[in-house]
């Protein structure tokens, strides 16, 4: 099985704001999602919904919908940035 990785126009936004080589480690890390949505280093989160993923300096924050095989990114940026709301 196979999941969808869905980036809303707001994630896209924070991509492009990227360097290209962050911007690529990130790209390959959610292509890695599709087939394993849990992967080894993934943790849920506390205090709000989804998991996050460490790639590099930078953290996926993500959703998982099972029943529909749905990977729904919410956030992408630097670690010291990505969990001030």
């Amino acid at each position: 099985m196979s999941y969808t990785v869905i980036l809303p126009r707001s994630v896209l936004k924070q991509l492009a704001k990227l360097d290209a080589t962050v911007q690529t480690r990130i790209e390959d890390s959610l292509l890695a999602l599709q087939k394993t949505p849990r992967p080894a280093g993934a943790k849920k989160l506390k205090g709000r919904d989804g998991l996050r993923i460490r790639v590099g300096d930078y953290r996926v924050i993500y959703e998982i919908h099972d029943w529909n095989l749905q990977i729904i990114v919410i956030q992408v940026g630097h670690r010291r940035d990505i969990y001030r709301e």
